[in-house]
């Protein structure tokens, strides 16, 4: 299918991301005009700051609770994309809200460290505390410790995935893994990084660049989840890819290994759309059609 035509008219105004550009200042373009690109997001739902705590010291994390329904709420802790070195609770408001008001579910946004200055594996780390945390403290919150599900896009997605296999370690029971075109394997190229590294606004040189400042173990399943021993007994799952995203393959592959070891996995894959979309739906309307399925997924997920 052909590229849609909202996505080709936004790519025809946008540059692909820059590769001779330092975190900070590619940061401060991504929370400049260019977060414009992200979804509003519902105003209904209310946000509140909070603070988890970790081996490492205090987590910045934001609440989002929708007007709708009552406590306590399924508890959905949402970690954001941006290659590991860039996105914040800010950059990820709109994404945060919509589930929210989608799901009828309280969910916690991570503001987990960033490399260059904080490498692999402190994302994992502050992930892990992080979701620890909001099992420990989910009545202060409002929020079932029993109906809790992880959930990232990209670096994000990498992170619930692996969130899932540490949970699963540990005995803490998740309802649910959603992985929004998640990074899963630094170990190999897939063709998707060939067919779709250029000219999709994701290219194969700015994901070297976040792999560079990132500088995984690559062997470590904490890094590429699809490496993992033994996938059996993680929650179950529901993996989106898009068909012009150098992503989509090892979404994809991810999804298919987690079936394989009898997971309950659901895999979409959207025609015509790119990395980033999940984030674009105001102004790539066929967009929404993977927020509402997302949500629809967790909600039945998260019942009672």
């Amino acid at each position: 299918m052909p590229l849609d035509p909202a996505v080709s008219a936004l790519l025809a105004q946008l540059p692909a991301l820059e590769t001779e550009i330092t975190p900070e200042a590619m940061r401060e373009r991504s929370s400049g005009p260019e977060a414009l690109l992200m979804s509003g997001g519902d105003p209904s739902v209310e946000a509140v700051d909070h603070t988890a705590t970790g081996p490492a010291g205090d987590i910045p994390v934001r609440l989002y609770t929708p007007p709708t329904g009552h406590a306590p709420r399924p508890l959905v802790v949402f970690f954001h994309g941006g290659g590991w070195v860039i996105g914040d609770l800010q950059t990820h408001d709109g994404v945060c809200r919509n589930l929210a008001a989608g799901t009828g579910a309280a969910v916690l946004a991570v503001d987990y460290r960033l490399a260059p200055e904080h490498p692999f594996p402190a994302p994992v780390e502050d992930a892990w505390a992080a979701l620890q945390w909001a099992h420990a403290n989910a009545g202060s919150l409002g929020a079932d410790p029993s109906r809790l599900a992880v959930a990232g896009d990209s670096a994000g997605g990498n992170l619930a995935a692996v969130m899932a296999l540490m949970a699963r370690d540990a005995g803490l029971a998740l309802r649910f893994q959603l992985l929004v075109y998640p990074a899963t394997d630094f170990s190999e190229r897939r063709p998707s990084r060939a067919e779709n590294g250029e000219g999709y606004l994701l290219t194969e040189a700015s994901m070297a660049w976040f792999e560079g400042h990132y500088a995984p173990d690559v062997r470590d399943w904490r890094a590429s989840p699809m490496l993992a021993p033994d996938h059996r007994g993680v929650a179950p799952a529901m993996v989106l890819t898009c068909e012009f995203d150098p992503l989509r393959d090892e979404g994809n592959d991810y999804a298919a290994k987690l079936a394989a070891a009898s997971i309950p996995v659901t895999n979409r894959c959207y025609p015509g759309l790119i990395h980033g979309s999940f984030s674009m739906l105001a102004l790539i309307p066929s967009a929404k059609a993977m927020m509402q399925d997302a949500c629809e997924a967790l909600r039945d997920a998260l019942s009672a």
